[in-house]
Formats: C-alpha cells, sequence, structure tokens
C-alpha cells in the first residue's frame, strides 16, 4: 500500500464531543465551517490562502465578527474536509488509498488549485494519483471501491475512469510479465498440497486476477469486465472463470424457492448474464445451470433468460441429472420443469451439428436415460409431455434403449390409471431391436406392458439370436463410439456389437420400420395354451410358411438359446396364472433380468432372418 506525507507542522486539531473540532490555537476562531453534522472553528487566513471557494463564500457574509459557512453535499464529509483544512494549516496528514479519492475530490470542491497557490492540494493529489496509486493493482482496487460514496465528483474528475483502466490493462498483461502482488488463487490450493508461499513462486495462471475484483460491487465490475474485453487480449475463458468466481462470491450457494430475493439479486444474476462469452465459452455447464435456476427465481428479464438458454444448449451434454431437475414454474402441475429441458434438447440437437457427433450424442443419450428415469416418477407429469420429452431426442443418441426402457416402466408403474391406448402409444417410444438380452428377457416377463410390445420382444429376441448376435452396451468414445449415416449422424436403428482383442465377424441390421407382429401374436397365443414352451415354439415354426426362411431358421435353433428364454418366459407365465407373486428391480412384479439369468451360459449361433437383412463385415 502507497503513502504520501504533507506538510511538517504537528497535528493541532482537537475534538470536544462528537460533533466539535476546533485548532488548538491562542487565537480564537473568527470562521465556524459546518460540514455534515461537525463544526469546525477555525482561523480565516490559513483557510483563504489556499480555497478559492471559502474566499467567495466568506466575502458574502455580512458578520464580521465569526462567519458560519454551511457546506453542503459535501464530497467525502467532515473526515475529507479535516484533510483539506490541515493541509491548509500546514499539518502533517497523511494520504492513502482508502482516502485519497475522497481528498482529491474535496480539494476539488473547495477549489485547491494552482490558481490560487501553487504546489496546491489538487496538484499534491494528482502526483500521487498517477505516480504511485494507479501503477499498483491493489491500489487501484482499494480506489475504485471508495469511489461509489463520492459520486458524481468520482466520475467527473474520471477517478473510476482511470481506475478501471490501469485494472484492465494490467489484467491484459501477459501472465509472464506479472510483477506485482495479487490474492492467491484458492482454487488451486485446494487441490494442491503446496503452500501459497510455493504457489505464488511458480507461474502467474491465467485467471490470477479473478478474485481481487470480486470484491467490487457490480457496477463497478461490470466496467472492468467490459474494459478487459474491449483491449482484446484476455481469452474469453478467462472472463468466463471470471464470471463463475464473481457469482460463488456474491450469490446464494442453493437456489430455492422458499429463499427471498431482492431487486440486487436479480440485477446481479441479469449483468452477470450480460457479460458471459459468446455461447458460454469457458464457462461450464454446471456454472450456466445455476445461473438459470436463479433467473427463474428471480424472474429476470426474457433478453436474459433466452441468453442464458443458448448458452446452456450449447453444452447440455455435459450437465448431470441433478443439474436438470429444476423445478416447475406455476402454473405448471408437473414438479420439475420439463419443458425447460425439452426446449434445451431440442436446441442443442438443431445448433450441434459439429459437436453433435460421436460421444456428444452418446453423452446426450446416456444424460436423458438419467433424466427420463426421474421425472417418470414426478405424478403431475402427463402422457405428452413425458412422450414429447422421448421424441427430442435424436434415434443416433440412443444406440441403446435400455434406460428408455426403464424409464418407461417407472412411468406405467407410477401412472397405473393410464389407459391402455396411451401404454401402447407410450411403448411405441422404445424400439424393441435396440434391447440388450438382459433388457428384453425383462420386458417380455413385464406384465404392465402391453401384449403387442412383449410379442415384439420375443419375436426380435429369437430373431437376434438366430443371428448369433448380442447386443451390448457401446463405449462412450468421442468419434468412434457412433457411426454416421445420412439420417443425421450416428448409428440410428443399427445394433453394431462390439468385440475387443480379436477379429470377429459384425453383423448389422438395416434400419426398418417394426414389422407387425399381430399375427404372430395371435399364433403364439394359440399354441402357448396347448404344449410346453419349447413344443409351442416349435409348432408355432411348423406352422409358419416355408417362404419365410428366416423364420424356419430360427425355429431350428431354440434348442440352444432361444429354449431358455422360452422356458423362463413360460415358467413365469405360468406363475402369473396361479396367482404367484414376481419382482422386480423397477416394481414388485417383474422378475429382474440378472436374477433370471444366473448361472446360465450363453450360446451364439448363426443363422438368417426375413425381418433383418444381414450383412457380414470382417
Amino acid at each position: 500500500m502507497k503513502f504520501m506525507k504533507l506538510g511538517s507542522k504537528p497535528d493541532a486539531f482537537q475534538s470536544d464531543g462528537n460533533f466539535i473540532r476546533y485548532v488548538a490555537s491562542e487565537l480564537a476562531p473568527d470562521v465556524i465551517v459546518i460540514v455534515g453534522e461537525v463544526k469546525f472553528y477555525l482561523h480565516k487566513f490559513p483557510l483563504l490562502s489556499k480555497s478559492n471557494r471559502l474566499q467567495t463564500l466568506i466575502s458574502n457574509e455580512s458578520d464580521l465578527s465569526c462567519d458560519t459557512i454551511q457546506l453542503d453535499d459535501f464530497p467525502g464529509g467532515p473526515k475529507a474536509f479535516e484533510i483539506c483544512a490541515k493541509f491548509c494549516y500546514g499539518m502533517t496528514v497523511t494520504l492513502n488509498p482508502y482516502i485519497v479519492a475522497g481528498a482529491r475530490c474535496a480539494a476539488e470542491y473547495l477549489e485547491m488549485t494552482e490558481d490560487v497557490e501553487r504546489g496546491n492540494l489538487v496538484f499534491k493529489i494528482e502526483v500521487f494519483l498517477n505516480s504511485s496509486i494507479l501503477r499498483s493493482w491493489k491500489d487501484s482496487i482499494i480506489v475504485l471501491q471508495t469511489t461509489k460514496s463520492l459520486l458524481p465528483w468520482s466520475e467527473d474528475l474520471r477517478l473510476v475512469a482511470r481506475c478501471v483502466d490501469s485494472l484492465a490493462s494490467k489484467i491484459s498483461v501477459d501472465p509472464a510479465n506479472v510483477s506485482w502482488s495479487y490474492t492467491c488463487n484458492r482454487r488451486l490450493l485446494k487441490s494442491s498440497s503446496a503452500s501459497a508461499s510455493e504457489i505464488k513462486t511458480g507461474p502467474v495462471p491465467m485467471d490470477w486476477w479473478v478474485e481481487d475484483i470480486c470484491e467490487l460491487e457490480m457496477d463497478l465490475y461490470k466496467r472492468v469486465i467490459t474494459a478487459v474485453r474491449s483491449k482484446g487480449k484476455t481469452k474469453e475463458g478467462v472472463i468466463g472463470e471470471a464470471l463463475r468466481a464473481y457469482t460463488a462470491r456474491w450469490v446464494p450457494d442453493s437456489a430455492h424457492s422458499s429463499t427471498e430475493f431482492s431487486e440486487s439479486h436479480k440485477n446481479l444474476i441479469e449483468t452477470i448474464a450480460s457479460l458471459l462469452p459468446p455461447s458460454g465459452v469457458g464457462c461450464s455447464c454446471n456454472f450456466l445451470l445455476r445461473l438459470l435456476k436463479f433467473a427463474i427465481l428471480v424472474d429476470a428479464e426474457d433478453s436474459m433468460y433466452e441468453v442464458l438458454l443458448e448458452s446452456i444448449s450449447t453444452k447440455i451434454d455435459e450437465a448431470s441429472v441433478d443439474e436438470l431437475l429444476i423445478p416447475a414454474r406455476v402454473p405448471q402441475a408437473a414438479i420439475y420443469d420439463v419443458e425447460l429441458v425439452k426446449d434445451l434438447v431440442r436446441r442443442f440437437v438443431s445448433g450441434g451439428s459439429e459437436k453433435g457427433r460421436g460421444g456428444s450424442w452418446m453423452n446426450l443419450g446416456k444424460l436423458m436415460d438419467g433424466y427420463l428415469k426421474e421425472v417418470a416418477r414426478d405424478p403431475g407429469l402427463n402422457l405428452d409431455g413425458f412422450i414429447e420429452l422421448i421424441r427430442c431426442v435424436p434415434e443416433s443418441a440412443w444406440p441403446i434403449h435400455d434406460g428408455l426402457y426403464d424409464a418407461i416402466d417407472i412411468y406405467l408403474q407410477e401412472h397405473p390409471g393410464i389407459t391402455k391406448a396411451d401404454k401402447k402409444k407410450l411403448c411405441g417410444q422404445m424400439d424393441v431391436r435396440k434391447l440388450t438380452t438382459d433388457a428384453s428377457m425383462h420386458a417380455a416377463q413385464n406384465e404392465r406392458l402391453p401384449l403387442r410390445t412383449v410379442v415384439q420382444v420375443l419375436y426380435f429376441e429369437q430373431s437376434r439370436a438366430a443371428a448369433g448376435v448380442q447386443l451390448q452396451q457401446p463405449l462412450l468414445t468421442n468419434s468412434s463410439s457412433c457411426c454416421s449415416d445420412d439420417s443425421g449422424g450416428g448409428c440410428g436403428g443399427r445394433a453394431v456389437p462390439h468385440h475387443h482383442h480379436q477379429q470377429q465377424q459384425l453383423v448389422v441390421w438395416e434400419k426398418e420400420p417394426l414389422p407387425d407382429t399381430r399375427k404372430f401374436e395371435t399364433d403364439w397365443t394359440g399354441v402357448s395354451d396347448k404344449y410346453p414352451p419349447v413344443e409351442a415354439a416349435a409348432q408355432l415354426s411348423k406352422n409358419a410358411s416355408c417362404k419365410n426362411r428366416g423364420a424356419a431358421a430360427a425355429a431350428q435353433l431354440l434348442p440352444s438359446r432361444s429354449r431358455r428364454i422360452f422356458d423362463k418366459i413360460w415358467a413365469v407365465r405360468k406363475g402369473v396364472g396361479s396367482g404367484e407373486n414376481r419382482s422386480s428391480e423397477t416394481s414388485g412384479s417383474s422378475q429382474s433380468p440378472n436374477s433370471l439369468l444366473q448361472g446360465g451360459e450363453t450360446n451364439q449361433s448363426s443363422g438368417s432372418s426375413s425381418r433383418n437383412r444381414r450383412h457380414s463385415i470382417s
């Protein structure tokens, strides 16, 4: 911290209570100056020799014995006036960053300029500001903080502008050339076992300045960030980190509808949103979603709300399920704001063609799996809203529908009053060809699903067994995790099994509409009541047309993998007819696929299917 000492005489100012100040002298005071609630009993000669304004005011007074002068709206108050009065008496006064702005404004008010006396107070303070204060990083911040109470004088004298420019210039300096003291980054201390002194001796980080300016009020902070951005030497990512740190400093840790927010909170959120880098560059999705939650609670302006939506939509795949569980606003009956998430996902899909390939698509699908499972438990979520949420996710983000199946099953469990037609509509959003074997086993025994869906599951599980392919969970990689096609990027409806450490033949199913399995459903219902499961399947295959070579080949393979599937399904279905209870991980009425598959060894067989054209890729 810089200091400047003025005058050489000892300080003779004394107090009589809280509101009277006088100079200890043999001469009686001949002028009373009132500043605020404080009266100063002083002498005319030293004051008039340096203050042009006091000369004018005293010359207009008619009382020659003891003039009384009232100084209204004096910048800096009694403390600033006392500094000026001591300078007039030649007494020792020490300037520092905390009082220099007030003293400068007071000297300007009293017109203590070079026109009155050479080397007057205005000149000396300007020298101190330019040679010391504005060259110091922390002193510039201190002075800038004190200018708020000195408006409009501090603006007219450009104290605010000069401090802002000083800070912006230092922020724009190459970190390698930073030689001044700054606050040690607490984030680095938390992630490192090194001490503060050890960190300070290391390389200066790009965001060395963000914590120091967090102490500024919002309007001053905005001016600094705007000035930094105008210089064009600081990366937007670093500015984004600065905004995150400022939000963490001034915004409450949690956002709840019961929390009381003032108009200042609204201005704070709107200002931060207006300062965000384009598309939220350098800002984490977690930070942006936190801002969005507060923007909703404080009822921010629509323009700021739109800025946040656009920024979040570019990186929604980086969010977590908990971060997306935003409370619904009145008058929505649902617990969570599903409409908001649908909007974000649609923006991501429509505007993320570059990012939305490979891992980003897969991450989005995984995120929506978890989100759908959570909102499916919401009793206030209507069916149309749930289906629209499912449909906004592109097919290429969902090469596997196990998570979607779980969400649908939870929705059916939590909404038992749903009609059969609505059940069919909901289950129609799921592609049974994208279910893994475990999920297929579970779905085939799930009494909440429509019969047609169960039959489709059985049909395609049988076809998959005939083809000798087991659908597996894809790996979440960048570009290799999802192949692209002309229909919008990603695997779409294709199921590509992944194998490692050895070369395997890959079987790819072409994307086709789901076939009509109503005849299969009728035939299966007829034979399942007359024969045991294996004989029923064989009889069904025997009755099938010889033109359907895929079905015949599948029937010949039943003694291996499909035999076990039908055996288990038959046993469970018979158990339901006898009133037996079943359990499931998602309900109390369906068996868990893990419990069904224990101890079983999977044998793969090869064949062909008439429903899915088979291609071999070496």
